[in-house]
């Protein structure tokens, strides 16, 4: 497990500043919360776009919590320093395995989006083809209600306390 002192002279994470912190909760909480609402509200219409809303709302709130609990702020390589920061501060194997599926959702979105940029082919086939609506669809109701849900329910209970 990585620490956070070499998480922070890595220059990875950093220290809040107290004439931050206001906004910085304010906005990660807001930000969560648009994303949270915006992946329920497209899981039919647009799954993939709900499965992208659905992890940043869980990568928001994570911050959120880092912030909130820690006065850390995410500097470098966010994605994947936000997980070794939870790693570290959070004891809870199924939160944390929660946030790896998440992550590893939205990867896959994004070698999707590379693939397709080489071949143009593959966008097309998910925008003219019913199976793939429909796998699509499914993929994103799935993830919505047994990853995304229940991650922000157990880090808004840990924020609680």
């Amino acid at each position: 497990m990585v620490k956070i002192d070499i998480l922070e002279k890595e220059q990875k994470v950093s220290k809040i500043k107290e004439t931050e912190l206001q906004r910085y909760l304010q906005f990660f909480t807001a930000s969560y919360q648009d994303n949270l609402n915006h992946a329920k509200a497209t899981k039919d219409a647009y799954p993939r776009w709900s499965i992208i809303s659905g992890y940043y709302a869980m990568h928001d709130i994570s911050k959120l919590v880092i912030a909130k609990k820690y006065r850390l702020k995410i500097e470098r390589e966010v994605h994947a320093t936000t997980i070794k920061v939870l790693r570290e501060i959070i004891k809870d194997k199924e939160i944390l395995k929660l946030i790896e599926e998440g992550y590893e959702a939205f990867q896959s979105l994004a070698n999707d989006l590379s693939d397709a940029k080489k071949e143009r082919i593959k966008v097309q086939y998910y925008t003219g083809s019913d199976f793939m609506k429909e796998k699509y669809r499914k993929t994103s109701e799935t993830f919505y209600t047994d990853v995304v849900e229940p991650y922000i329910q157990k880090i808004e209970k840990l924020m609680e306390q």
